[in-house]
């Protein structure tokens, strides 16, 4: 009989092609869509934390009330109107107020969503739920799979806070691909074990990089890049220069309610990812599970439930 994960793995592969479209974006959603594009100071993060739960309220404050009612300063809103991608704090007032005539009283429930955790959760589930229409197309992730499956080594690079999601899908991976190699040490231990996986023949690198971005894997990157490595990365930027240096991001929100970020939608994208690795070479995958399932019941790896 197969394992479980064996089972899983034969069961849900994933399927190319898009479905029918999904119904247009919260309210909520699209701020922080507005909001999550570049790297916020704390300040700032206030202010988009107030105009998020106050949008009904706040679309129609001047920059002077609204100043006043998050506790910065005139000049702190306008830089934020600016680092958001605005000409100015009137530019993103017209945006928030056509936002807050769009929403025909959803904001009003989004207000009284309880307290502070489970409003961590709902900003949550709304990353989820965009990553759940960014998977309507299928193919960019089915694509990238296969091109990870096929490089040996594969190289998983994670730097300080991103080591923990590297960690995950490194150990996963090992279970369905020969050659995983985990990087979480940033400088020259970094730019040697990348250099040594391109003479190795390996072709890709997944990187991982969550807040606070780290100059070091920035550096990382430019140092595959440099060697001839394609680079896959996972982040919640969608802008910027990990971004630029990348050949492939996929984009997905992180939760910031609290005072460290929540990795929901990232954590779906890497057991995504893993899946299309799975799928690419389906009897290698079989094969490898079958064995380790062996050795786990051999040397007693897991307790009976």
């Amino acid at each position: 009989m197969p394992s479980p994960q064996q089972a899983r793995a034969q069961a849900s592969a994933i399927t190319s092609g898009r479905t029918v479209p999904e119904a247009a974006a919260s309210p909520t959603s699209r701020l922080r869509t507005l909001f999550d594009r570049p790297r916020l100071s704390p300040g700032q993060r206030r202010i988009a934390q107030y105009l998020i739960e106050h949008l009904r309220e706040a679309a129609y404050l001047s920059i002077t009330d609204l100043a006043d009612r998050v506790g910065v300063s005139q000049p702190s809103v306008t830089r934020f109107a600016s680092a958001v991608g605005f000409s100015g704090y009137p530019a993103l007032r017209e945006r928030l107020q056509s936002i807050a005539l769009d929403s025909r009283g959803s904001v009003a429930a989004e207000e009284s969503r309880g307290n502070e955790l489970q409003a961590a959760v709902d900003a949550e589930i709304e990353n989820l739920e965009n990553l759940r229409r960014d998977f309507a197309d299928a193919d960019r992730v089915i694509d990238v799979g296969r091109r990870l499956a096929d490089s040996a080594p594969l190289t998983v690079l994670g730097l300080r806070i991103s080591v923990s999601l590297a960690e995950y899908f490194a150990y996963a991976a090992r279970r369905v691909h020969p050659d995983v190699r985990l990087v979480t040490r940033g400088g020259s231990v970094a730019y040697d074990a990348l250099l040594q996986s391109r003479e190795a023949g390996g072709t890709w690198v997944l990187a991982f990089s969550m807040p606070r971005h780290a100059h070091e894997t920035l550096g990382a990157i430019r140092v595959a890049r440099g060697a001839g490595l394609k680079v896959a990365l996972i982040t919640d930027l969608a802008l910027g220069p990990l971004v630029d240096e990348a050949d492939v991001t996929f984009a997905t929100g992180t939760g910031s309610r609290l005072v460290f970020d929540s990795y929901a939608a990232p954590g779906v994208m890497c057991s995504a990812l893993l899946q299309a690795m799975t799928d690419a070479d389906p009897e290698r995958t079989q094969a490898r599970l079958e064995e380790y399932e062996q050795v786990a019941d051999q040397h007693h790896f897991f307790l009976r439930d």
